[in-house]
């Protein structure tokens, strides 16, 4: 174009036309809108689900349904103007924040704009979120509570009466039981307190953040601080950047305590059952010893991802091992390893981290790699890929959120620039690489080039982010064996090529079933075998089964890193609570 748009007459126009044609609900108009390979986004507010649609046969229907929720008040952020994107593309692009009301709440959206030939502006993506339900808005900000009693209350309960009183839910249900009290359970929990919804939390820890205090002394978060913020409750500027396992484990103990969730540690579920015909479930809790029966109409599973469940292969000859042999879940710090030799199989996260952790410990540590791993560096991610969204200068987390979750996953440009992304930060990381390589350790870009996030949306594994292991693989102070292991031999490992490696330790950094299967163990055949896949992504490029419908009436799964349960538990959230009061969300084929 000969010369800059004028941004806001761009977005004006645009927004006016999206207007019209939601309103009518006319299908027709996808082309007065929508450019030909438009991706639209939507996060409950006209889907009732999680779903990408791409171009016209599958944006009709949701234009169509458009037109039954009334939609009104389309106005531009008055806070975020129009911006022109820098890209490698020839073509402008204009972003756009906005919002919109329908007769279910508000909704607030993001739109990237191109021009066709003829100059008239086109949308190539699209994402609308339902941000409140109506009537059913979150008691934050303007409609926090008061903390004071009624004019009329004479004879006041004073807080801590209250929330004792509510923590041991004494004459009431809760509407829902989360099982698991790490940060998605917790962040959960805060979104449904926030909207009125009674909520128990249970975890078999003694305390709050044992989850993390538990585990062996290296470990710090793989991401940084600026994108783990949990919901209402942001880190102070003081903190880390990597946290450390412990104070991750105070913190969640802090934040559970602030924002007055009602948490019982030290509990299991000892049996439930589910009656179809009144949608309750009856579930009895092992407390401490004591039997506590409860009744939600809600259950909502948040143990993690990767299960409870260890996923041990079959080797031969482990009862012939005359060493320590233990799973990556069982292990913890112990200094006693100190000058004895240990194996660590498995070049995930955690293989690393154990293995520095041991060498931390003075042991003498061997990695057995199986297959190849992507790896790439701690502070490269933040450097390359979060510092623009997630860094010290960026936009308030509330807006990265919401632009970065309008890339639909399968966008062609949204694959590119992340090949490029992965590509620049392995050229940042070519002398540890080439340090890695020198030494035997086989590494790769990931699946299709895609990297770390790739595949942990498909695999929930198979990747490393470097915390420090990697440098003392590339100086051989941890070594490194690649190969498949044939059997146990009673002072090591035999592999299939022959070689044998001595070992007083062996621990399988092998990964876990998957929580599908923590919820076979927890809430029964029953209950597993009703749900779908969970994880991966379904042909939309959406998350199969986790913080939407798992196709078991009144049972939900919770999970993923710091950032993904902070976005997406607020739209589960909104779910069971427009189950809880007989809203019915839209529906789109």
């Amino acid at each position: 174009m000969a010369s800059e748009p004028d941004l806001s007459v761009v977005a004006q126009q645009w927004l006016d036309a999206l207007g019209r044609t939601l309103r009518e609900g006319d299908a027709d108009s996808y082309t007065a809108v929508f450019a030909a390979d438009a991706w639209w986004r939507d996060l409950l507010a006209f889907s009732g689900d999680l779903r990408s649609l791409h171009a016209v046969d599958a944006i009709g229907p949701m234009i169509a349904t458009a037109g039954t929720l009334e939609v009104t008040g389309l106005e531009l952020d008055s806070q975020i103007p129009p911006t022109l994107l820098s890209g490698d593309s020839d073509q402008p692009v204009v972003q756009i924040l906005f919002g919109l009301t329908t007769r279910l709440g508000q909704v607030r959206a993001v739109a990237r704009l191109t021009p066709r030939e003829d100059g008239a502006w086109r949308a190539t993506a699209l994402l609308t979120e339902l941000d409140a339900l109506k009537g059913h808005e979150p008691a934050s900000g303007r409609r926090r509570p008061t903390g004071t009693p009624a004019p009329d209350e004479r004879a006041p309960e004073h807080w801590g009466a209250k929330r004792a009183r509510e923590l041991e839910f004494d004459g009431i249900e809760p509407d829902v039981l989360v099982i698991g009290a790490g940060h998605s359970g917790l962040g959960l929990a805060a979104h449904l307190t926030s909207l009125g919804v009674r909520t128990l939390v249970v975890d078999r820890n003694g305390r709050v953040g044992d989850n993390w205090r538990n585990r062996y002394d290296s470990l710090v978060l793989h991401d940084p601080v600026w994108a783990n913020h949990l919901p209402f409750m942001p880190f102070p500027p003081t903190w880390p950047v990597f946290t450390p396992k412990d104070k991750m484990g105070d913190w969640l103990e802090l934040y559970a305590q602030a924002l007055e969730l009602n948490v019982w540690p030290g509990t299991r579920v000892a049996s439930s059952t589910y009656d179809a015909a009144d949608g309750t479930w009856e579930i009895h809790l092992d407390r401490g010893g004591q039997t506590r029966t409860v009744r939600p109409r809600h259950v909502v599973l948040a143990t993690g991802l990767s299960g409870t469940e260890p996923l041990v292969p079959e080797i031969e000859g482990t009862d012939v091992f005359r060493g320590e042999l233990l799973h990556s879940g069982q292990y913890s710090t112990d200094r006693a390893r100190a000058g004895t030799s240990v194996v660590v199989v498995g070049t995930g996260n955690s293989g690393h981290d154990i293995a520095q952790d041991l060498y931390n410990s003075g042991a003498n540590v061997t990695l057995v790699q199986r297959g190849p791993t992507y790896v790439v560096g701690g502070t490269t991610v933040v450097d390359v890929m979060l510092e623009p969204v997630y860094g010290e200068e960026s936009p308030p987390t509330e807006i990265s959120d919401l632009v970065g979750a309008s890339f639909p996953r399968l966008e062609a440009s949204a694959q590119t620039g992340l090949r490029t992304a992965v590509a620049l930060m392995a050229e940042r990381d070519r002398a540890i690489l080439d340090g890695l390589t020198a030494r035997g350790f086989r590494h790769h870009l990931g699946d299709d080039d895609l990297g770390a996030m790739n595949l942990f949306l498909t695999r929930n594994g198979g990747y490393y982010i470097d915390v420090g292991a990697s440098r003392l693989i590339a100086d051989g102070e941890i070594g490194v064996v690649a190969g498949a292991i044939e059997r146990f031999t009673p002072s090591g490992l035999e592999l299939s090529d022959g070689r044998r490696i001595p070992a007083d330790t062996v621990v399988l950094a092998t990964g876990f079933r998957g929580i599908h299967e923590t919820a076979r163990r927890v809430l029964g055949d029953a209950v597993a075998d009703k749900c779908g896949p969970v994880w991966g992504l379904d042909d939309e490029g959406e998350i199969r089964s986790v913080w939407r419908r798992s196709r078991h009436d009144g049972f939900w799964i919770s999970g993923g890193n710091l950032t993904m349960a902070r976005v997406y538990n607020k739209y589960l959230a909104l779910q069971i609570k427009a189950d809880l009061e007989q809203i019915e969300l839209p529906s789109v084929p």
